[in-house]
């Protein structure tokens, strides 16, 4: 009688590797919680089955035969795959596998992010999370096409097809090089800034323009020597001595300090910054994504009373 590989079982490989690990039929249908009658019957089932005897009896116990140790090394690779499948599962269901998209403004990958996610790792260490800066209006028109799982924006309108809430509200402050004479003012008047070399944002930065505009209003001239794209590079510059500048609070913390060569005080004049949550309204609500909006509400706190304290 031809003998078929199809009748094999899921249940005669587990009895089969059960004998084998505890080499006795007894010790096998304890291991399956079964009889020694039905480990038996299914063993002798498999023997049928596949043609060829797989153990001997010496002694009282089961001996392998050499087909059967070689049986056993597929067995064990193809158990070693199923536990690899449970593992991968119990790990999406916990949720530690999971990829979080987020999308931000280049300047917070510097700032608040790094202090967020360090906090979010040490509680989802095996979770992945995919940064990606993007620069306005690029970034609201991606949040719009619903192509993140979460933004971070200076806006204070949510895009299409999103929700906004306010993170983080503060009044930009002014940078400048450790030991320059204006630093020992406790607040900068934009009058102090009167003949200084300015490392400016960009033209088309709503910051930038909000900042010259009231230079203009004051009447209070600036030497404009240098400009650059984001607030990283113009606190790079002025620690460099090129100049004084304006920038967000949040940038200004992560790149000022004790041995930095930067410097920050608070102008008296008010420049509001806001950083906002954007969350879509048609994408699936990722599991992760409360976790790491907690992470990002606590780093929120913490530069609030970092500025508090300044």
């Amino acid at each position: 009688m031809n003998k078929s590989p199809s009748l094999i079982t899921h249940r005669l490989i587990e009895v089969f590797r059960a004998v084998m690990l505890t080499g006795h039929v007894t010790r096998a249908a304890e291991l399956l919680h079964t009889s020694q009658p039905t480990v038996s019957r299914e063993l002798a089932r498999l023997e049928q089955v596949l043609g060829f005897a797989l153990f001997e009896r010496v002694r009282g116990r089961l001996q392998p035969t050499v087909r059967a140790l070689a049986l056993r090394e597929e067995v064990e690779r193809s158990f070693v795959g199923l536990e690899r499948i449970a593992a991968t599962a119990s790990g999406l269901r916990e949720f530690a596998q999971g990829r979080l998209e987020l999308a931000c403004l280049p300047a917070l990958t510097h700032a608040l992010l790094p202090a967020a996610l360090a906090s979010f790792a040490a509680q989802w260490p095996q979770a992945s999370v995919s940064l990606t800066p993007l620069e306005s209006p690029m970034l609201e028109a991606a949040l719009t096409e619903q192509r993140f799982d979460l933004g971070l924006t200076e806006q204070r309108e949510a895009p299409r097809g999103t929700t906004l809430a306010p993170l983080f509200q503060a009044d930009e402050v002014a940078v400048l090089p450790a030991g320059h004479p204006l630093a020992q003012r406790e607040r900068l008047r934009l009058e102090d800034f009167a003949h200084h070399p300015f490392v400016s944002l960009a033209p088309g930065d709503p910051y930038r323009q909000q900042i010259d505009a009231l230079f203009t209003q004051a009447s209070v001239p600036r030497q404009l020597r240098l400009e650059t794209a984001s607030a990283v590079s113009v606190c790079a510059l002025v620690r460099e001595g090129l100049g004084l500048a304006i920038v967000n609070p949040l940038t200004a913390l992560a790149m000022a300090g004790e041995g930095s060569g930067l410097v920050m005080r608070p102008l008296a004049v008010s420049i509001a910054f806001q950083v906002a949550v954007v969350c879509p309204a048609l994408r699936a609500e990722h599991p992760l994504r409360a976790p790491l909006l907690a992470a990002l509400q606590d780093a929120a706190r913490q530069a609030q009373a970092q500025l508090q304290a300044a």
